[in-house]
């Protein structure tokens, strides 16, 4: 090209807020198509590792596999070099100091213990739709626990790199602050309702539980605290409450309400217990650069 063509060439009108919607918008889809993506390899592999041979579950290998690849894509190793580090600064599962690992870390389990008695209260004083889980009384217990391991990494990770990495990076940069996480958490709203229902209680329960997730990448510009407190969450409801939503007896059916207030009692004392730690997180947030006082690593480019 001529020095004449440089100069006559039609230059490109920037359109900042432009771009920045368009970038809100296309991390916001890529999410969805991401997380969707990846629930739907591991029921086709799950489904036909029960179908075929319940008792070795050989569907955790290729499943291990195809996230290590998600990953690797997003913001690892593999993909275009040129396009590596751009790749992680949206991903950003950066590395975190120790003790603000420890302390998001704390935060999110007692934010999971306190959510958890939250759910037993809300759904004996409301009547909804138990949690459609599959019967698996009826497989190995071997193959059940580690299925439901995979299931609870594998949606851990797939949900924070897509929507708390991508999606609420992509707000946090363009200047929203705390409102990307709330905007975050309203878009899942949807998703979550499509298999817990639209009932008022399940909603609620999933917008403080995406709030609080949210707020560990937010506070911390890392989603390695959010994979775990997510995946153990995760972990936890399908052994331990989700199980046992149709054998709970409603308040108002009378009976020893002991156990209710336990819960209640739970549900107190660890959302006490969370709010000190996330205090601790944001005040560390505020000496600048996120909880750590710096900005934290980002993954190997």
């Amino acid at each position: 090209m001529s020095e004449a063509e440089v100069n006559f060439a039609p230059a490109r009108t920037a359109s900042p807020l432009g771009d920045a919607v368009l970038e809100c918008v296309w991390t916001g889809l890529f999410a969805i198509l991401f997380t969707g993506l990846v629930s739907g390899i591991w029921s086709g592999l799950l489904l036909a590792n029960l179908k075929l041979t319940p008792a070795i579950p050989w569907a955790i290998a290729p499943m291990a596999l195809s996230l290590w690849l998600g990953w690797s894509l997003l913001g690892g190793p593999g993909g275009l070099p040129g396009v590596r580090a751009k790749r992680a600064a949206y991903l950003r599962a950066g590395a975190l100091p120790a003790p603000t690992m420890l302390w998001a870390v704390a935060a999110g389990a007692s934010g999971i213990a306190a959510l958890s008695g939250l759910w037993i209260v809300l759904h004996a004083l409301i009547k909804t739709p138990t949690n459609p889980l599959a019967q698996v009384s009826q497989y190995p217990p071997l193959t059940v626990v580690l299925a439901l391991a995979m299931a609870s990494i594998s949606g851990g990770v797939s949900e924070e790199a897509g929507f708390r990495g991508y999606f609420q990076g992509a707000l946090e940069k363009h200047g929203l602050g705390w409102v990307a996480v709330a905007v975050t958490a309203l878009v899942m709203a949807p998703i979550h309702a499509e298999t817990q229902g639209f009932v008022w209680p399940n909603i609620v329960f999933y917008l403080l539980v995406d709030g609080m997730l949210g707020a560990l990448a937010y506070l911390t510009k890392s989603i390695r605290p959010g994979i775990v407190v997510h995946a153990l969450g995760l972990f936890v409801f399908f052994t331990l409450i989700w199980r046992q939503d149709a054998s709970r007896p409603m308040f108002a059916a009378g009976g020893d309400h002991a156990w209710f207030w336990i819960h209640v009692a739970q549900t107190i004392v660890f959302a006490g217990l969370s709010a000190a730690a996330f205090a601790r997180l944001a005040r560390g947030f505020k000496k600048g650069g996120g909880a750590t006082g710096e900005a934290p690593a980002q993954a190997d480019s």
